[in-house]
C-alpha cells in the first residue's frame, strides 16, 4: 500500500542527513528572510541553550516548525512546498558557525553537502537546492567551505534574494564572532542534534497544498497561483521553461503577489461565466487550463490580461484622444465596494484598447451600471449574473448599447435609482456606500479632475437628526413630518474630512459652519462650500438643493426612464 501521508519529528541531523536531497521548486517565491527574521531565530536558539543548564545532550528539545514535501516512499529527493525560509536560512546559519570554527567544521560541511569522489566518479551532491537563479551563488558562497569570506568582503551589486542572503550571513558572522570557539560549538551541537523540524511528507501537490494550508497561517504563504505556476510551467519543455518561469514572474512582480492573485480570479469569472462553485485553484484549472496548451496560456491568456489589469486597475489607459476621460471612469469604478466589474472591463479592454472612443463609451456606461446596482443594493449573486452576462455579450460581439443589453438599464432599474436617490438616501445605503455616491457626485459639482485621497471623507446632516429642544433648527423645521421627511435626503447632507462628531452634529447652523464643516474656513468640497454659502437652513433650501443634485445625477447616468413602474 502507498503511503499518502507522513509525519515525522526529525532533528538537524537528519533532516541535512543522506535521507533528504531539498529542491526548492521555481514556483517558490525567492528567498526573503530578512535580517528581522534572521534575529529573531539567533536569539531564540541562544535564549533557549541559556535557559537550559547541563550539557546540549541533556538539554530539551527545541521544535523549529514544520515543513511540508512533495516526496515519494523510497526516494531521497523531496519538493519543498513549505520551509524554504527555515532551510535556507538554518543553512546560512550553520555555515557561518562553520566558517567561525577552529575545529570540527568537516561534520558541518557534511550537513551541506557531500563531496564527491573523482576516483568513484560521483559529484558533489548538496542537502538544499534553491531555484536555479539563486542555486549556483547558494552553492558557492554558503554550502562550498570557501565561499563565505568572499561573501562577507563582497561589495556591492547584489539584489534581492542573493543580498537577502549576504545579509543575513553578515548578520549572523557578526553574531557568531563575538562568541567562544566552546561557544560555538556548542551552538552548532545544539541545533544539529537537539533541533527539531516536523517532516510532513505527500506524494502529490494537491495534497501538500491542503496539508500546507492548514499548518501555516503565517507570512509567505503559498498561493493557488503558486500551484498553477507549477501546473503550467511543469508541462513546458525544459528548453523553454526558464524563459516562462521569468516571464511568469515578471508579471507577477509588476502586479504585486496580491493582485496577481487578484487577476487569476477575474480570468476564472471570465470563463467561468457563473459564481464560483469551488476553489480558484479547480475552477481556473477547470475552465482555463483545459482550453489551452501551456505556451498559449501564458503567451495568449495571462501577459494581456496582465497588461489590460494594470491600465483597468491603476487607471493607466493610454490613448491618443479619450485617454483622460477612460481613466476618469475607471478611477470611479475603483471605489466601488465591490469588484464584479472587473471582468466585463478585461474583456471589452483586451478587444478594444485601440478604439479611443469606444473605450470612453464603455466605461462610461459601465459606471453608470455599476453604481445602479450599488444604489439599488443588488446582492453578489446579481452583480455576478448581470456582469458574467455582459462579459458574454462582449465576447459574442453584441451589441452593447440595444436596449436589452445587460450594459443598459431598463426604465424600471432607472426608476428604481431614483427612488432611492430621490428619498431617504442617508438611511438607503451603507456608510460606505452613501460616501461613494456622494464623492462621485461632489465630482460632478466640481466640473471633474477633482482628487478625492482624503484619508478620511464623512457624511454629514446640515439639518441634524436631533435637534436640541431650543434650538434655532426647530424654529425654521417646526414640523415633525417635515424635518423627517428632508433630514435624510441628499439635499440635507454634506461632506467633511473628518470623522463624525456626534457632539458636533447638533450645533445651531452658523458654528456648525464655522466650527465643523470647514477647516481654517475652507473646504474642498464643492458640496459642503453650497451648504456654507447660505445664512440660514429652512425647507425650501433644501428642497432647491435636492432638485438640483437629483437633475446632476439624472443627467450623469442617464434616468430618464425613472416613471417606471409605480
Amino acid at each position: 500500500m502507498v503511503r499518502t501521508l507522513s509525519a515525522q519529528e526529525q532533528p538537524i541531523s537528519k533532516i541535512f542527513g543522506s535521507d533528504y536531497v531539498f529542491n526548492i521548486p521555481s514556483y517558490q517565491r525567492p528567498y526573503a528572510w530578512t535580517m528581522d527574521h534572521a534575529r529573531d531565530l539567533l536569539d531564540d536558539l541562544v535564549t533557549f541553550m541559556e535557559s537550559s543548564s547541563g550539557s546540549v545532550a541533556n538539554m530539551p528539545p527545541y521544535f523549529l516548525g514544520s515543513i511540508v514535501l512533495i516526496k515519494e516512499d523510497g526516494r531521497t529527493e523531496a519538493d519543498v512546498v513549505d520551509g524554504q525560509q527555515r532551510l535556507t536560512t538554518l543553512t546560512i546559519l550553520l555555515s557561518v558557525i562553520r566558517g567561525n570554527l577552529t575545529n570540527h567544521r568537516e561534520g558541518i560541511t557534511r550537513l551541506l553537502y557531500e563531496q564527491g569522489d573523482p576516483i568513484l566518479g560521483s559529484t558533489d551532491r548538496y542537502r538544499l537546492y534553491l531555484r536555479s537563479w539563486d542555486r549556483d551563488f547558494f552553492q558557492k558562497y554558503i554550502q562550498r567551505e570557501d565561499g563565505l569570506p568572499k561573501l562577507l568582503s563582497m561589495g556591492g551589486g547584489l539584489t534581492g534574494s542573493q543580498l537577502r542572503i549576504q545579509e543575513n550571513a553578515i548578520y549572523f558572522h557578526t553574531r557568531i564572532k563575538e562568541m567562544t570557539d566552546d561557544q560555538r560549538l556548542a551552538l552548532a551541537q545544539f541545533i544539529v542534534t537537539r533541533c527539531f523540524l516536523v517532516t510532513v511528507s505527500t506524494p502529490d501537490m494537491d495534497s501538500a497544498y491542503r496539508i500546507f494550508s492548514v499548518l501555516n497561517s503565517r507570512g509567505l504563504d503559498l498561493t493557488a497561483t503558486d500551484i498553477l505556476k507549477a501546473d503550467i510551467i511543469g508541462k513546458i519543455a525544459e528548453a523553454e521553461r526558464d524563459e516562462y518561469t521569468e516571464k511568469w514572474e515578471t508579471a507577477e512582480r509588476e502586479l504585486d503577489r496580491d493582485g496577481f492573485q487578484e487577476l487569476f480570479s477575474h480570468i476564472r469569472m471570465i470563463y467561468r461565466k457563473a459564481k464560483p462553485q469551488g476553489t480558484l485553484l479547480k475552477e481556473f484549472r477547470d475552465h482555463v487550463c483545459r482550453k489551452y496548451e501551456p505556451l498559449k496560456l501564458v503567451d495568449d491568456v495571462l501577459l494581456p490580461y496582465v497588461s489590460a489589469y494594470m491600465e483597468v486597475s491603476r487607471g493607466e489607459y493610454v490613448a491618443v484622444r479619450s485617454a483622460e476621460q477612460v481613466n476618469e471612469s475607471l478611477g470611479w469604478l475603483d471605489k466601488l465596494e465591490f469588484t464584479d466589474w472587473v471582468p466585463p472591463a478585461l474583456a471589452f479592454t483586451i478587444r478594444n484598447r485601440a478604439f479611443p472612443e469606444k473605450m470612453d463609451q464603455f466605461f462610461k456606461d459601465l459606471e453608470r451600471l455599476a453604481y445602479s446596482l450599488l444604489i439599488t443594493k443588488t446582492w453578489a449573486n446579481g452583480r455576478i449574473e448581470r456582469f458574467s452576462n455582459l462579459t458574454r455579450d462582449i465576447e459574442s460581439g453584441s451589441n452593447l448599447y440595444a436596449m436589452n443589453s445587460p450594459l443598459q438599464l431598463t426604465a424600471q432599474e432607472q426608476f428604481d435609482v431614483y427612488k432611492v436617490l430621490s428619498g431617504a438616501f442617508y438611511e438607503s445605503l451603507s456608510a460606505r456606500a452613501r460616501s461613494t455616491v456622494l464623492v462621485r457626485l461632489d465630482a460632478l459639482l466640481n466640473g471633474g479632475g477633482a482628487r478625492y485621497d482624503h484619508a478620511v471623507i464623512t457624511v454629514e446632516h446640515v439639518l441634524p437628526q436631533n435637534p436640541k429642544a431650543e434650538s434655532t433648527w426647530l424654529q425654521w423645521f417646526p414640523e415633525s413630518a417635515k424635518r423627517s421627511e428632508l433630514v435624510h435626503c441628499l439635499g440635507n447632507l454634506a461632506l467633511l474630512t473628518r470623522k463624525k462628531n456626534s457632539a458636533a452634529s447638533n450645533y445651531e447652523f452658523a458654528t456648525k459652519k464655522a466650527a465643523y464643516f470647514t477647516r481654517n474656513g475652507v473646504t474642498p468640497f464643492p458640496l459642503t462650500t453650497q451648504v456654507l454659502g447660505h445664512q440660514e437652513w429652512r425647507p425650501a433650501i433644501i428642497e432647491a438643493r435636492q432638485r438640483q443634485l437629483l437633475a446632476t445625477l439624472e443627467t450623469h447616468w442617464r434616468l430618464g426612464g425613472r416613471q417606471g413602474k409605480h
